[in-house]
């Protein structure tokens, strides 16, 4: 069987570094990206951490003849779609442009998968399809809404992909769809090397990268969105998990849907820790270990946002023999050792 994989959005944050993960477990990799939000230098430093560089396809997964191309010119086993626009905020801005990418891009890449005879799918979802959640911790099972067009743009891509095994029942496929749902809360972290990391391209969206930009001093102080939530200091609570834990959970997705005891159909499945931490205990923390202060002053809540969210992780223990290794401590010492070797980022200016 073929040991190749298609990474969507391989040059990104998380994309990267689930690049590693795969070329380590001995799986070739071929990436599609536009760049709208990467660098290729990313994919420069996979080569420099393991030794083999990516098969690199600079481009739109909207576009389905280069995405036929892909599939004809190489033998895909499986794909794993990270492509899609990701801000909370700026998906309230501009909902349209969030739903044209993200909802495009999987349709485009589903059909061209089914041309080609692929079926195997790991899909990169949120823990936001579960909305504003009414208990925690959250398991798969439980009723899923969104608070705002990025979520609900997931939320409308899972509920897309649920229908496929429903259409190869009716036509009898032989080949059916085998699709894992990779519900992921708050990546944070880098690889160990200091080499690759999170690069937002303008004002960073997430904590954790605006937290190291001003340790370094890119930014004066960070904004804490609201103190007046129902947690235990007022700031919001999430799951962070190490981005290499992260990615070594869809290594091992990848791993089940081309095994005998691959999943059938659709399957939803948490990557989390289980724990919540707030935005300043996180904030301490990264100061605390890399003895680096980082200003903040409390800031209005933001639209969208909830106080709480973070995940049963049972099920991923389960079914994909997959739990995360790495504590808050490791996510704050990693991503300053990244921050602070790449104060611009990939960028050399």
């Amino acid at each position: 069987m073929s040991k190749t994989i298609l990474v969507t959005g391989g040059a990104g944050y998380i994309g990267s570094h689930t690049c590693v993960e795969l070329i380590e477990a001995g799986y070739n990799v071929v990436v599609i990206d536009n760049l709208s939000n990467s660098s290729p230098e990313a994919l420069n430093r996979v080569e420099k951490i393991t030794g083999t560089a990516p098969v690199f396809i600079e481009g739109d997964v909207r576009d389905p003849v280069l995405l036929a191309s892909i599939f004809s010119q190489h033998s895909i086993a499986a794909v794993i779609h990270f492509a899609g626009l990701k801000a909370v905020g700026e998906s309230c801005q501009m909902p349209l442009a969030y739903y044209d990418n993200n909802l495009g891009s999987t349709i485009t890449l589903c059909q061209e998968m089914e041309k080609a005879g692929v079926k195997n799918l790991v899909f990169s979802s949120s823990a936001t399809v579960y909305g504003d959640p009414e208990k925690l911790p959250l398991t798969e099972d439980m009723p899923l809404s969104a608070t705002n067009p990025y979520g609900r743009s997931k939320l409308i891509i899972e509920e897309m992909l649920r229908d496929l095994p429903e259409a190869d029942r009716l036509s009898n496929a032989e080949q059916p769809w085998a699709v894992i749902l990779l519900r992921y809360f708050n990546p944070v972290g880098a690889h160990k090397s200091g080499l690759i990391g999170e690069d937002p391209k303008d004002i960073p969206n997430n904590l954790m990268p605006y937290i190291s930009q001003v340790a370094v001093g890119r930014r004066e102080k960070l904004s804490v969105f609201g103190d007046d939530y129902d947690t235990i200091d007022g700031t919001g609570v999430r799951d962070y998990i190490h981005v290499v834990d992260l990615a070594k959970g869809h290594v091992k997705a990848v791993d089940n849907l081309l095994s005998s005891e691959a999943v059938t159909g659709v399957e939803a499945i948490n990557l989390g820790t289980g724990n919540g931490t707030s935005v300043l205990q996180l904030v301490n923390t990264f100061s605390e270990i890399n003895d680096t202060p980082v200003p903040y002053e409390i800031a209005p809540r933001r639209p969208g946002d909830v106080a709480a969210c973070y995940a049963n992780a049972t099920k991923a223990k389960q079914i994909l023999q997959w739990e995360t290794e790495l504590d808050i401590a490791a996510m704050v010492k990693d991503t300053w050792q990244w921050q602070s070797s790449n104060p611009n980022g990939y960028s050399e200016s």
